[in-house]
């Protein structure tokens, strides 16, 4: 086995100690499947697994429960594999993070601890870093699994089928990438049970053809419904761009997650960001300036001009007078009421007559 924190070198470990970290939930659940059966670890046989979460309100009731499962060793049959999540709630406290610490130093023969932590897309450093560090230095396995996108989801779904024995044609893999959102590029996407819908989409289409005939692009396009996930900023991006058509499909996605005061409060700040720019550029500032005046980074800078090219200040003070009708709306202001079909439409109709060019 080896000991991985996502930039380093492998090392060989055979401790019953692990921490999982990162956006991929299936990659996180198969590491710790791999665990469980790895002999060098466990060579009395894979042990129960026993799934503990931390709660953020009473860590210590986490804590104790933990304490006893690792620390209770069995005189007959497999150990048991304390899996727990949530010890990014049990660092913040001193006394609180020396009772997760004193857990890792007292594990019984036969039993094993995987700290598991499931994080947003994006995050580059684990919860607990003194955790990580006490299970590197009792040489436990430190990985980060992140889950993969674009070609690197279909080479991913492609090595998930030859595992199953499922054989595809071609296109098949990067059709089921596409329709589980791997190629959606926006970094506030969350991937976390991409790989799972991926997995359970590929068992799906395999009974398609028992026969052992290789799964076609049209088979998953027949078979798999499109999940593509929501991006609030893909969808303010669209908005600024005067994207018409794009912006309805990120809105169809958002709102049936996404709160209507959260989106109208980054569609205000973003319509408030595009005239402030068209006001600078016209009075004679260049897109460089910006990046000092407005305190944007470089890229963020070239993004809000090249959308407010797209506007006149009028369309734009036309665009937020709408949308603070629109927030009226959703608030109940005046005593205004709306259900969710017509809070959708009013969000439809002010893309169609206030952000599509006219």
């Amino acid at each position: 086995m080896t000991t991985r924190d996502g930039t380093g070198p492998a090392v060989a470990t055979h401790c019953p100690l692990a921490y999982f970290w990162g956006d991929d939930g299936y990659g996180l659940e198969a590491a710790v499947e791999g665990m469980r059966r790895d002999p060098a670890r466990f060579p009395d046989g894979a042990p129960e697994k026993a799934r503990i979460q931390i709660d953020a309100g009473n860590p210590r009731a986490g804590l104790a429960e933990l304490g006893e499962r690792v620390a209770t060793g069995v005189m007959f049959g497999s150990g048991v594999l304390a899996i727990v999540s949530g010890i990014g709630n049990a660092t913040r406290r001193t006394a609180d993070r020396d009772a997760l610490l004193a857990a890792l130093a007292v594990v019984a023969p036969g039993n094993g601890l995987a700290i598991v932590e499931e994080t947003e897309s994006g995050t580059k450093e684990p919860p607990g870093k003194s955790v990580v560090e006490a299970v590197r230095s009792a040489g436990g396995e430190v990985r980060r699994f992140e889950a993969p996108r674009e070609g690197g989801l279909a080479a991913w779904v492609e090595a998930r089928a030859r595992e199953r024995g499922v054989a595809l044609g071609p296109g098949a893999a990067r059709e089921l990438a596409t329709r589980v959102g791997g190629f959606v590029r926006e970094g506030d996407i969350d991937r976390r049970q991409q790989g799972r819908l991926a997995v359970m989409e590929l068992e799906k289409l395999s009974l398609r053809h028992l026969d052992g005939a290789a799964v076609t692009a049209d088979d998953v396009r027949d078979l798999v419904a499109e999940a593509v996930p929501g991006t609030i900023w893909g969808f303010v991006d669209a908005v600024g761009m005067r994207q018409r058509a794009r912006s309805l499909e990120f809105l169809e996605r958002l709102l049936d997650s996404t709160p209507e005061p959260v989106l109208l409060a980054v569609l205000h700040r973003r319509l408030r960001e595009l005239i402030e720019v068209a006001d600078r550029i016209a009075g004679g500032e260049t897109p460089g300036s910006l990046v000092r005046s407005m305190r944007l980074q470089p890229f963020r800078a070239e993004i809000l001009v090249r959308q407010a090219a797209g506007w006149s200040l009028d369309e734009l003070e036309a665009a937020l007078e709408g949308l603070l009708e629109l927030d009226a709306l959703v608030k109940g202001v005046g005593g205004r009421s709306a259900d969710a079909a017509r809070q959708r439409l009013a969000f439809d109709l002010w893309i169609t007559d206030r952000v599509a060019p006219a």
